[in-house]
């Protein structure tokens, strides 16, 4: 979810779920060790509880990092061992490092060694590398990671093709296969497993944690952020942030965006546009969303002020939904 799941995506996702944990972009250590520490470390605390992605294969610059995540106030630190990028191939981490388990088993042991407790360190991987689909290869690299400290690994269930696809193809063309997955979690009750690949709404999220301990869904949840309004009380035994069912309704809609125009209003005139395209799927599915969408991504208005724009969107959306509503009453006639 790299420029994806910034400050600005979190505090909206938090609007929506108080207890699911939330994940950072990924993050390099190189990034963080030779640039603007704060620039990418620092979040709002309404965000926690919150996860620090890291991508590196280095022990000790992996473990420099860990310690910033706990000095910032991180409740996790996770190692990516399942990005398949052609940058991160290059830089020889994310789904690369699934071929040398021993290292990242170092890896995790120093991360440890740094937060000395403090916070748990995790692993996101795939159940395998280009061509090489034996469920011996994902057990293997799980049993040596888990030497080194690891309990919880975070399980993509599709392999990561590092020859000739692209990143979006590597989410979409090697067969999902979540049975691996649980497989890993069957052999090793010990471990938390969590899944991840291919869950779209919470009839799956309900069906996969009868196998597995958790479950991580991204762009589903990015594009319909309403399907997590659900999760607090559904999965999670919390009420929900806002007063909302499993289907929420406008009223629930208005008062989450609502929320969400008062942050982006703090931001100031010229640097709200951007944050505002993480709430763009609030009115997924809903009459109107498709002109309210267009507004908020309209850059001629960027120059507004958060609260004129809001106004603008608000009518296009009923007058988007007067519309469909006069076709629907066409059509029944």
């Amino acid at each position: 979810m790299m420029e994806w799941t910034d400050r600005h995506c979190r505090y909206f996702h938090r609007l929506i779920t108080r207890r699911a944990r939330l994940y950072t972009e990924m993050v390099t250590t190189g990034a963080l060790l030779h640039g603007d520490v704060a620039r990418h470390l620092d979040f709002d605390a309404l965000e926690r509880p919150l996860a620090l992605q890291l991508g590196g294969s280095e022990p000790q610059d992996l473990a420099e990092c860990a310690r910033l995540a706990l000095r910032w106030g991180y409740d996790e630190v996770n190692l990516n061992c399942g990005c398949p990028s052609p940058r991160v191939q290059r830089g020889a981490f994310g789904a690369c490092l699934m071929s040398e388990p021993e290292r990242v088993r170092d890896c995790v042991g120093a991360m440890r060694d740094a937060v000395a407790g403090g916070i748990p360190v995790t692993v996101k991987h795939r159940i395998g590398v280009d061509r090489i689909e034996s469920y011996e290869f994902v057990r293997d690299f799980v049993g040596t990671v888990a030497e080194g400290g690891c309990s919880v690994f975070i399980v993509h269930a599709r392999n990561a093709w590092l020859d000739g696809l692209s990143p979006r193809d590597n989410r979409e063309i090697p067969p999902l296969r979540h049975e691996v997955v649980h497989r890993l979690k069957r052999e090793m009750p010990a471990l938390t497993v969590v899944v991840n690949g291919g869950i779209v709404d919470n009839a799956a999220v309900a069906a996969q944690l009868e196998w597995v301990d958790g479950v991580m869904v991204g762009r589903s949840a990015y594009h319909d952020p309403c399907l997590m309004a659900a999760w607090d009380r559904s999965f999670l035994a919390s009420p929900p942030c806002l007063p909302g069912e499993a289907d929420p309704g406008d009223d629930w809609r208005l008062a989450v965006e609502q929320e969400m125009v008062d942050h982006l209003s703090r931001l100031g005139r010229w640097h709200w546009s951007n944050a505002a395209r993480h709430m763009l799927g609030l009115w997924h599915g809903r009459p109107g969303a498709r002109r309210w969408r267009q507004v908020w991504c309209d850059h001629r208005l960027k120059a507004l002020a958060v609260a004129e724009v809001q106004q603008l969107a608000t009518r296009a959306r009923l007058k988007g939904a007067e519309s469909r509503h006069d076709a629907q009453l066409v059509h029944d006639q």
